[in-house]
């Protein structure tokens, strides 16, 4: 039986997880007008889906698990596969950029903003266009490990 947590997924489910994501991110900026509080709770909950995305890989993900079961039985078939382990350092960069929200919130909301700024532009530039930053970023991040050991 082949491993499924690293056989490649169908494009759409990342794209789906991102556009979830993108609103979710949106919704941290918009609350963290009025509270700070609210802001880092939402954005600790994004975190722990991206801990989860980044760990178990994105069929494990919230989002994905989502995709699988109410999205993706209503589309057409499968045509275009992506490699999992990209998708998986996208989402522990993400992971890393709400941490750092997080803690900005509760600290320095400007630090806050910053980082759940940052994290909704590369969401959102997967949702829309397809351009994951994170799994750009991959090669580099394996050529410099290979490089450095």
């Amino acid at each position: 039986m082949p491993n499924t947590n690293s056989a490649p997924v169908d494009v759409r489910g990342p794209r789906f997880t991102a556009w979830v994501t993108t609103v979710v991110l949106v919704g941290v900026l918009l609350i963290s007008g009025f509270s700070p509080v609210g802001a880092a709770a939402l954005l600790a909950a994004q975190a722990v889906v991206f801990a989860i995305g980044a760990l178990a890989g994105p069929r494990r993900n919230p989002y994905g698990v989502l995709f699988a079961q109410l999205v993706a039985p209503r589309l057409s078939p499968v045509t275009e596969r992506e490699p999992v382990a990209p998708l998986r350092f996208a989402q522990l960069v993400g992971l890393i950029f709400a941490v750092v929200g997080v803690a900005g919130f509760a600290t320095t909301p400007m630090v806050g903003l910053a980082a759940t700024a940052l994290a909704l532009t590369a969401a959102f530039l997967n949702a829309a266009f397809g351009i994951c930053l994170g799994c750009q970023l991959y090669p580099l991040v394996v050529r410099l490990r290979a490089t450095a050991a």
